[in-house]
């Protein structure tokens, strides 16, 4: 058994917690060109093959805008399944746990649950996607220098957009286990946006079921579940719904008519992503009693970008720059000739609204 230690002393601040549940706090893109690449792949590699096939529990802090606040995750591999717990140690007492068929999120704060069903393989820790020579084009990635972090030897990778529509990453990686210690959201010109970095990391012979239970029971909280997968959209169309001119890598992924309470009517939900960023497009009937939210704001962590089209606001999300938002927002258009005849793929109810901006 190896174990990491080391303590860190930091203001605190709520945390972000994303539209669908999944929290993905580390992101990574390989790509296979040149020897230096390839030994960056390889990394990168062996990191993921680490964050889902080791047992481990740690805690870290998530840093942005010189607030953070501190987490527990627990990581249970047995016999080939697995389950994780991540825990806000601050504040709200918040809590999701993924397990084999569903991912549950505990809002204290609101007394609410959040139940979705599992879509991926990601963990909750980090969602590391495969590699795809296409990836090439828009990202660069590279190793660093040997350096330190947690008193122990890490290298360090470096992934650069080659353009201005997305952010890049640096990640600090351990020597011996190649698990992530250290990772930085940065802009094209370096700047960190946000930041993980690992107080306590300890990988175990086994982790005990019972440190997978909630210490939330939900009783006389409010139960939402999401029964329905998110459906694949062909020839970039969901509902009727696309967008056109969109930034160069990106396309659409998936889609999903939500039911919000307050809303007059279904609300579409559209996914983009270059296979590393990601932005959700909320799409919903406007209420004509309301000023409509126009403009760029900040939602947690991310930026939102809103707009009025007909009769609809178009709300674009996402961890990605604001021109990325905005280009995607403006691209949005209704094609009546690609609706659907019949009623599209349906949640019971959205997890949470689309996101309003305040400006």
């Amino acid at each position: 058994m190896a174990s990491l230690h080391t303590t860190v002393h930091m203001p605190k601040w709520p945390i972000r917690w994303p539209v669908g549940l999944m929290a993905a706090m580390l992101t990574v893109v390989a790509t296979g060109a040149g020897a230096a690449d390839r030994e960056a792949r390889q990394w990168l590699e062996r990191m993921s093959e680490a964050l889902a096939t080791r047992n481990y529990e740690g805690r870290f802090f998530h840093l942005r805008d010189e607030r953070s606040e501190a987490m527990r995750i627990y990581h249970r591999v047995d016999r080939g399944k697995v389950t994780e717990r991540l825990v806000s140690l601050d504040g709200s007492g918040r809590e999701i746990i993924r397990n084999q068929t569903e991912v549950i999120c505990y809002l204290p704060d609101r007394r609410t649950v959040l139940v979705e069903k599992r879509t991926d393989d990601n963990t909750l820790l980090a969602a590391v996607p495969a590699y795809n020579d296409q990836l090439e084009a828009h990202y660069n990635i590279e190793r660093g220098p040997f350096t330190k972090a947690l008193g122990r030897r890490t290298q360090v990778i470096n992934v650069t957009p080659r353009d201005q529509f997305r952010y890049g990453y640096r990640l600090w990686l351990d020597d011996e286990t190649a698990m992530p210690l250290k990772s930085q959201l940065c802009d094209r010109n370096g700047k960190v946006i946000e930041q993980i970095l690992f107080a306590e990391l300890n990988f175990r012979d086994r982790i005990p079921a019972d440190s997978l239970k909630p210490s939330i029971t939900g009783e006389g909280f409010r139960w939402i579940r999401q029964d329905a997968q998110p459906q694949l959209a062909a020839a970039g169309q969901a509902g009727g719904w696309g967008v056109i001119r969109l930034p160069a890598g990106f396309r659409l992924t998936a889609w999903r008519i939500q039911f919000i309470a307050g809303s007059s009517g279904p609300v579409q939900h559209l996914v983009y992503s270059d296979g590393l960023a990601s932005v959700s497009v909320f799409i919903e009937p406007r209420n004509p009693q309301a000023e409509p939210v126009k403009g760029l704001a900040k939602v947690g962590a991310a930026f939102a970008f809103s707009r009025s089209l007909d009769d609809h606001q178009v709300t674009a999300v996402g961890e990605v720059p604001p021109v990325t938002l905005e280009a995607i927002a403006a691209g949005v258009t209704k094609d009546e000739a690609a609706a659907p005849t019949a009623p599209a793929p349906a949640t019971n109810q959205s997890a949470l609204p689309p996101p309003q901006p305040q400006q």
